[in-house]
């Protein structure tokens, strides 16, 4: 099992960590599991889902504590983007649009990977090639700037959207309220067959994140969307367990059924 377990205050510890164990019952024909009643809360939807982690977010958002305890998680990026513009749509403001300076660090390749090419390219880890916030909005830090103040993983609102700094103010952790400056700095990635730079904020939105971005985070209201289900070894599991109370855990699962990828050897 990966993520930090926090530790729930009812008796679903012991569901927690039979879907962390692979231990809960699964279906042959679809190779599903069915969430317990008790567990957590099902909607229907993916609006109902947003509308109760985020209710009034045209109002609540300028309430740092209320937005610091609260996000929806995701398996893929693309259902993570989608959910994030979605609930910014809903707050009033003018849009700031940054976009990205893409380069190939290897002049000789440039004919093979045009700069269109290196603009489509959404990656874990990396900001978009184009970056589009509002005042107010939360977002999360992709990449150490100034450990231990602003490291990899850090949740900030958007306090000011200027040409070349975004002013954001820390949500949470030791320097929860110091209101600091983003740059935008050069970042390459590392599982490419090519190298290439893109230069942009080092942010993403962070009403939503994907599951794999939130080990680590602690959450007082948390909401998962399983359309599409997790792919990856105990990522439901770290879902799951962001919240300690199942009235606080909300999910989005079609007919109340999900996959639980786990595997027996790394239990061991």
């Amino acid at each position: 099992m990966t993520g930090r377990f926090v530790m729930p205050k009812t008796n679903d510890a012991k569901q927690l960590l039979d879907i962390g164990n692979g231990k809960m019952p699964i279906d042959e024909t679809t190779k599903c599991i069915t969430f317990p009643a008790d567990f957590c809360e099902i909607v229907a939807t993916k609006d109902q889902l947003i509308s109760k982690v985020f209710p009034d977010i045209g109002h609540n958002h300028k309430n740092h504590q209320w937005l610091s305890v609260r996000a929806i998680l995701a398996p893929k990026n693309q259902d993570v983007n989608a959910i994030n513009y979605s609930i910014q749509d809903a707050i009033e403001g003018d849009e700031r649009t940054y976009k990205s300076v893409d380069t190939v660090t290897n002049t000789d390749e440039v004919v093979n990977y045009p700069t269109e090419f290196l603009n489509s390219l959404d990656l874990p880890g990396l900001p978009p090639h184009v970056l589009i916030l509002k005042v107010g909005v939360p977002i999360i830090l992709l990449r150490n700037i100034n450990p231990p103040r602003l490291c990899n993983g850090t949740r900030l609102a958007v306090k000011r959207l200027m040409d070349n700094i975004i002013e954001a103010t820390i949500l949470n952790g030791k320097f929860k309220g110091a209101d600091v400056p983003l740059p935008r700095i050069p970042m390459i990635p590392t599982d490419l067959p090519f190298d290439f730079k893109r230069l942009q904020f080092p942010v993403r939105l962070a009403f939503a994140m994907t599951i794999n971005k939130s080990q680590g985070q602690s959450l007082e209201v948390c909401g998962v969307d399983l359309e599409p289900p997790c792919f990856s070894h105990g990522q439901l599991y770290v879902a799951c367990s962001r919240v300690g109370s199942p009235i606080n855990l909300i999910i989005y699962a079609p007919d109340r059924k999900t996959k639980s990828i786990t595997y027996p050897t790394a239990l061991r």
